[in-house]
């Protein structure tokens, strides 16, 4: 089956690890892309190519400051991102919570076993 345009969905366009960079870089403030590209270490026109990727599915605002153009996220765009990606967050977290719940089971077992071996 073909993949999706990068384009037309938040989600791939998220697929590209630089693409991530970008939006954590631009997650603290506005920026001109001559930031990102100094900050990123990526050459200019891969940056410019990555940004209109990112602003074609609404995840970055660009404007224009004299000739300067600045680029900033969309927390809107960015929320069911965020949501999505949540749902395995807890995954997670209950999975590690088990992990450490059978680990103490398991050194609590072991500590009383020792006990009983020396008395």
């Amino acid at each position: 089956m073909a993949r999706a345009a990068t384009t037309s969905d938040a989600f791939n366009a998220i697929a590209e690890p630089r693409r991530r960079e970008i939006l954590a870089y631009l997650a603290v403030r506005e920026r001109p892309v001559g930031d990102i590209v100094a900050a990123l270490k990526v050459e200019q026109p891969s940056v410019s190519k990555h940004l209109r990727v990112l602003r074609n599915v609404g995840l970055v605002h660009m404007r224009c400051q004299g000739r300067q153009k600045l680029y900033r996220t969309n927390a809107e765009a960015i929320r069911p991102l965020h949501e999505w990606t949540g749902t395995f967050e807890r995954y997670w977290q209950n999975q590690l919570q088990r992990i450490k719940e059978r680990a103490e089971h398991k050194t609590k077992a072991l500590q009383v076993s020792n006990a009983k071996e020396e008395s």
